[in-house]
């Protein structure tokens, strides 16, 4: 099931949330608070064989 992320405003202050229950930290910048969601949202690196 894709994350499907919003952006909440509280005050002066803006939080990235996901319908996965994932919450970003409360941030003053709306755009770093994007960026965060965006961040969530892209897959994570697949471990290396290394070793």
């Amino acid at each position: 099931m894709p994350h499907q992320t919003t952006l909440t405003e509280r005050g002066s202050f803006a939080v990235a949330r996901c319908s996965c229950g994932w919450t970003g930290p409360a941030r003053r910048s709306r755009d770093r608070a994007r960026t965060d969601a965006a961040d969530h949202q892209r897959p994570a690196p697949e471990p290396s064989a290394a070793g």
